[in-house]
């Protein structure tokens, strides 16, 4: 870690940016389609890294890290436009003869701090609103994650001169802090736990740089008595097993209606032997665990439970099999602890009023997913459930709608992103009132008589 050489970096980002470089459309729209075409051009390399970090197939990760890219960067260009306009709203009568409008400007020079469990799209999503907006940026990828970290930091590198969009790698213990405090960022994006979310938040406000942190939390999957089995059992056993459960909005644990719940895990079953066949472990269609630490915690997450499927597992190649669990105290370390594995708890219920006092013992979970065919169950769990997004019959696809805002609420973040809000959030909205001069009343001004008074009250109702 290169001290004078990260100043360089910072120093540099400063003066690009204070000399206007990044502020025009034109400049906006261009950067955005080279990231693109870079991506494009590495796109077999960035697949290839996923895979010797994660083990993850290139399906899984095509859609969730590179496709998912694609959609946002299109998304933003197609809309940058209007988005830079001036916005002209009404103003009060109080303030005639004026006229109001919204300016958006760019806050200056970004960090963003990637994770590792979707490393390329996690760091990259967040890069394309610090990009629209107009700012310069310094990106810190995870270093549990090298392969994709490497290839990260050489498609930026012959992509963007570093005195506009840089890399800085390290480990994230060491780097992180550095940056945060030694340097004044007019904005800070970090996605990862919320352990080191806060320590970010803390490090953060003896600058007072603003911060969004995406972080994550016990996300529960809804399965109520009037459901399609076979299709919510489907959605279900994909979202949760997806990139083997190391997803921030993974269904972190089941509630499920005890009328159906043997019917249900059946056809669970019957999906996870569908979808990764009798032996999980040597499937070339499952992600693999990031590292041995997280692995070993997930193992531990299975003592004094009742396993009902998989439960196998390989040190060798950091691999666990899909897995079922049922009797699960909720004082067992898995139900105080986001999992971040393919590890499923089951918790069944009568009423579908009980679930509200299970889930607020995790409150403000990141995502939540209710699966049925009630509307009033549907309604139930929109209105008595705080939680950032979710779907209904559906699993992890609210992401990937650009249109929709991705985002935390209490515990499990601060600020959201995607689409305009990914443009808004590395933005400043700079407000202006101009006041024309052919007419000036007298009302404001001293001496303050009763008549004035009088018109005040009118104009103040």
């Amino acid at each position: 870690m290169d001290i004078k050489k990260i100043d360089n970096i910072f120093n540099a980002q400063r003066t690009y940016f204070d000399n206007g470089n990044t502020k025009s459309y034109d400049f906006r729209i261009k950067q955005l389609k080279k990231l693109k075409s870079v991506i494009k051009k590495n796109e077999n390399e960035i697949l290839e890294a996923l895979h010797l970090d994660m083990h993850k197939p290139k399906f899984e990760s095509f859609i969730s890290e590179i496709g998912i890219i694609y959609e946002e960067i299109s998304f933003v260009i197609n809309n940058l436009y209007d988005w830079m306009q001036p916005k002209s709203v009404s103003t009060p009568i109080a303030l005639q003869v004026s006229s109001s409008k919204i300016y958006t400007e760019p806050l200056g020079v970004v960090l963003i701090i990637g994770p590792w469990n979707y490393p390329f799209q996690l760091l990259i999503a967040p890069l394309i609103g610090a990009i629209a907006a107009g700012n310069c940026s310094i990106l810190k990828p995870s270093d549990n994650t090298k392969h994709t970290a490497l290839i990260t930091e050489k498609i930026v590198k012959e992509t963007f001169e570093e005195n506009y969009i840089a890399v800085i790698q390290g480990a994230g213990s060491l780097v992180g802090p550095l940056l945060i405090e030694k340097y004044r960022f007019d904005h800070i994006f970090f996605t990862g736990s919320a352990g080191v979310g806060k320590q970010i938040m803390r490090m953060a406000s003896e600058h007072l740089s603003p911060v969004t942190l995406e972080l994550g939390g016990k996300s529960p999957a809804i399965v109520d008595k009037n459901v399609n089995i076979s299709v919510a059992a489907k959605r279900l056993v994909w979202g949760k097993f997806f990139n083997a459960g190391q997803t921030c909005v993974c269904p972190d644990y089941l509630l499920i209606h005890e009328s159906v719940k043997n019917e249900f895990v059946a056809k669970m079953i019957h999906y996870i032997k569908e979808f990764y066949g009798d032996n999980p472990l040597n499937s070339n269609d499952y992600t693999h665990i990031v590292n041995e630490k997280r692995f070993n915690v997930l193992i531990s997450y299975l003592k004094d439970t009742t396993i009902i499927h998989g439960g196998k597992h390989s040190i060798e190649s950091l691999c666990i099999e899909p897995t079922l669990v049922e009797n699960v105290s909720f004082d067992h370390p898995m139900m105080k602890e986001e999992i971040f594995g393919p590890i499923l708890p089951i918790i069944t219920f009568k009423n579908i009023e009980e679930i509200i006092p299970i889930i607020r013992k995790n409150r403000y979970p990141l995502a939540c997913y209710i699966f049925t065919k009630n509307k009033k169950s549907e309604e139930f769990v929109l209105q008595n459930i705080e939680f950032g997004g979710g779907c209904v019959n559906n699993t992890l696809a609210h992401l990937a709608n650009p249109e929709l805002p991705f985002g935390g609420v209490g515990f499990s973040g601060i600020g959201n992103y995607h689409g305009k809000n990914s443009y808004d959030v590395f933005s400043h909205q700079k407000s202006m009132l101009n006041t024309y001069t052919f007419i000036d009343p007298s009302l404001r001004y001293p001496p303050y008589k009763s008549s004035k008074d009088k018109l005040a009250r009118m104009v103040f109702k």
